[in-house]
């Protein structure tokens, strides 16, 4: 891991593993400016164009930016892999340490003191969900009880066997089957509030930043959490030929 010693001031954020991608500016003690949108095109888009906007409302430059911290995933491979290469580039550029936060963290930080357990539920495609539980510690932090990992929505009756909040985007697609599987063992959050926020990475990269937790820009990757579609095929491949 690299190691920096700059003074803390403001952590640019980026998370875009789902469909509402969102860029924030957050100070130590409060949140500057989030921006958010839940749109169809790719992030790619709007990624930089985006980053210059939030600098410029905040009447900010990059010398008042101590790092730049992403949302890891685990979620879309496409939008993980813009805004690690996005971050990668400015961190090179600039000379900004990189800090990794995960998205199933970020979510679950969201909601810090809930007395209920905490469960993200993000969509991952072919009728899955990445999801880990959370239970919040004496500080108020939730903090992780399962690792990360990739299941059918339905085996979550396998690890909540309490009430338990359910945040995220897979909530659309599978909140009401989930209602129906766990009874009242199931509280959805509100859906304005159910999405991964650049905001509450920058704001979790904050504890990583005071204790010089830092990637590499050079070597940082995602947390895919299962294999993408293109590593599947070739690793198909390469077993047929070796038969």
């Amino acid at each position: 891991m690299a190691s920096f010693s700059a003074s803390p001031s403001v952590i640019l954020a980026l998370e875009t593993a789902t469909t509402c991608g969102s860029l924030a500016l957050v100070a130590e003690d409060r949140c500057l400016a989030e921006y958010s949108l839940n749109a169809a095109s790719t992030h790619s888009r709007r990624l930089l164009s985006g980053i210059d906007w939030l600098l410029a409302q905040c009447e900010l430059s990059w010398p008042q930016i101590s790092a730049i911290a992403i949302g890891l995933g685990p979620g879309s491979f496409t939008g993980l892999r813009i805004a690690l290469s996005t971050a990668k580039g400015l961190c090179m550029a600039t000379g900004k340490p990189l800090i990794g936060v995960g998205t199933l963290d970020g979510l679950a930080g969201q909601f810090p003191f809930s007395s209920l357990p905490i469960c993200p539920v993000i969509d991952a495609r072919k009728n899955e969900i990445y999801t880990a539980l959370y239970r919040c510690n004496q500080q108020g932090l939730p903090e992780k009880i399962t690792e990360a990992m990739v299941i059918k929505p339905e085996r979550l009756q396998e690890f909540i066997t309490t009430p338990t909040l359910l945040v995220g985007d897979g909530l659309p697609l599978y909140g009401q089957m989930l209602k129906e599987l766990l009874g009242e063992y199931a509280c959805l959050a509100p859906t304005e509030i159910c999405y991964a926020r650049a905001a509450c990475i920058g704001s979790a990269a904050w504890g990583l930043f005071r204790q010089g937790v830092f990637l590499d820009p050079a070597t940082a990757v995602p947390l895919y959490v299962r294999a993408s579609d293109a590593e599947l095929q070739f690793g198909e491949k390469k077993g047929t030929k070796r038969g």
